[in-house]
């Protein structure tokens, strides 16, 4: 599995918990501070990663010996887990959970300081890091984000040439048709929904912010309705309805294949995905085993303008955490740190820096030319945004919404697009009533 991305966080250093050793501590609630001498940090701890590709070819074992580098005498163990969010939610109704992890979205942000070690308040660590509102609890980070993804569309720029599109399609309705036109010209899929892996469709969520260029995109989903007439939900989801509806998806969405998905994408079998700034890297790699050309990767923001502009909005992958549990925070923290602020992780990955200073990656060089506006969307009604999702069980962060949706438009479920739509404004706003009570 290569859901998203993920790992560590910032700065180089170690930290020191109160009242305990140089080896860390299981101190409740103790802030994971900075220590000055990296020579005194040690430890043996482990670190929990979707990213099971990259434990397995080797590269998170180099990531290590580098960092040992820094911090000799912190042993450095990985867990790779296919299925990360269901068993880690498991294991955390116990103390042991790794030592470094990703912050499961199951996890209420208000709980996390029962869960997690303090990184810092967050007026010091927003003077460097994007995205710690994210994780923000009572002025406390408890997570951070080593790369910024966005939302986007993974398509093969050579199979949209051939189709007579060299523009990117500035609304739906184009898009669409374009679409159309890569099925009648070319042989390849216009659209490959990834159905069967199912985390894949929950990326339309992220199309969030992007239509109308909202940095309060995240607010209205906790003020307002998701569904209602012109809102990006409903944007989007009407646009992958139309898309599959259309016929311009694979043949038997049940029989998809992440893993296959990316060197036929590469080959040109399949010209379009909605994913994110994540699946580049993924993708070119596919190619280059494939034969075929990574330079035929092209990424492409959601089909809509505001002011003549496309949006796209910037947040942070999976957020790294310390287990408030662990026997070796000084470790546990001094791999987070040195992971987002030392490794060549972004680069690897060609992704967006958690750093403020730092540049745009080259692969994102057409967004600068088409003078795409990046937006980060404020996070501070994002807990209740989970919430209201909890209590509705819409479940705009899980698959079975955007399945039930696939599942109507091909016609393997019974209703209407209006009548599917209706039902998830009236749970939604009906848990509104109740949110934060």
């Amino acid at each position: 599995m290569n859901r998203r991305t993920v790992l560590a966080l910032a700065v180089g250093a170690a930290l020191l918990i109160p009242g305990c050793t140089g080896t860390g501590g299981s101190t409740k609630g103790a802030d994971a501070k900075a220590a000055a001498d990296p020579s005194k940090v040690t430890g043996t701890i482990k670190v929990l990663t979707v990213r099971t590709d990259l434990v397995q070819d080797g590269t998170m074992k180099r990531y290590a010996a580098e960092f040992n580098r820094t911090y000799p005498k912190v042993k450095v163990e990985f867990e790779a887990l296919t299925n990360y969010e269901a068993e880690v939610k498991i294991r955390m109704n116990t103390e042991n959970y790794g030592d470094v992890l990703l912050i499961p979205a199951v996890i209420k942000k208000a709980d996390y300081p029962k869960f997690f070690a303090s990184l810092g308040t967050q007026a010091e660590r927003g003077k460097k890091y994007r995205f710690t509102d994210f994780t923000t609890v009572d002025g406390k980070v408890y997570g951070q984000s080593p790369v910024g993804v966005m939302p986007g569309f993974v398509y093969n720029k050579r199979v949209w040439k051939e189709a007579g599109i060299t523009e990117w399609p500035t609304t739906p309705a184009e898009f669409l048709e374009s679409l159309k036109a890569i099925k009648a010209k070319t042989d390849a899929i216009p659209y490959y929904t990834n159905f069967s892996a199912g985390w894949t469709l929950t990326s339309w969520t992220y199309v969030d912010g992007a239509v109308h260029c909202d940095p309060q995109a995240t607010t209205k989903l906790a003020e307002g309705d998701p569904w209602a007439k012109g809102a990006d939900l409903r944007v989007g989801d009407t646009l992958l309805h139309d898309i599959v509806k259309s016929g311009l998806i694979e043949k038997d969405p049940t029989t998809s294949n992440w893993e296959e998905s990316k060197p036929r994408t590469a080959k040109g079998e399949i010209a379009t995905q909605w994913l994110g700034t994540w699946a580049i890297v993924q993708f070119q790699d596919a190619a280059k085993k494939a034969g075929a050309n990574p330079d035929d990767i092209g990424f492409m923001p959601f089909p809509s303008q505001t002011n003549g502009k496309y949006c796209a909005t910037v947040a942070p992958d999976y957020n790294q955490a310390v287990n408030v549990h662990s026997k070796h925070k000084q470790a546990a923290r001094a791999w987070i740190d040195w992971f987002t602020d030392k490794s060549s992780y972004v680069e690897d990955n060609l992704a967006i820096s958690p750093l403020k200073d730092a540049s745009m990656p080259e692969v994102l060089k057409p967004y600068e030319e088409a003078g795409v506006e990046l937006i980060e969307v404020d996070d501070a009604k994002g807990a209740e945004v989970k919430q209201i999702d909890n209590t509705s069980e819409v479940g705009i962060y899980a698959p079975e919404y955007r399945q039930n949706l696939v599942d109507l438009a091909r016609g393997a479920r019974k209703g209407s697009l209006e009548d599917f739509l209706a039902d998830l404004s009236e749970r939604w706003t009906e848990a509104q009533k109740t949110a934060g009570s």
